[in-house]
């Protein structure tokens, strides 16, 4: 399972706060890497957005609860943890910390 997710060495801003509607997400470049926020319930998510298994974006699969399923071979990943819960995946996709602050949404940088 993934660990906890790590303090960001500095945030960046990525959009206007409110930018992720509930129940859908947005891809956002961080530091050359591509971020899909998912927003859970008004409860902010961010995870790296690549299956670990064959590098599909996991943007384009559907969610359920917090898991995102990814569409090319139904690999699970949880969105509060990055770890891959069924296979073909088995490694976890990196997490990244998230918040609104000022009026901005924010991610964190690795």
């Amino acid at each position: 399972m993934a660990s906890a997710i790590p303090e960001p060495a500095a945030w960046v801003d990525v959009a206007p706060a409110g930018d992720v509607p509930r129940g859908e997400h947005r891809v956002y470049e961080v530091d050359g890497r591509f971020v899909a926020v998912y927003n859970v319930q008004d409860e902010l998510y961010a995870i790296e957005d690549v299956c670990t298994h064959d590098g599909n974006p996991l943007s384009d699969g559907p969610v359920e609860g917090t898991e995102v399923i990814c569409t090319r071979h139904g690999a699970r990943f949880c969105l509060r943890t990055g770890a891959a819960l069924t296979p073909p995946a088995y490694e976890p996709v990196p997490c990244h910390a998230v918040r609104e602050r000022d009026g901005r949404l924010e991610v964190g940088a690795p």
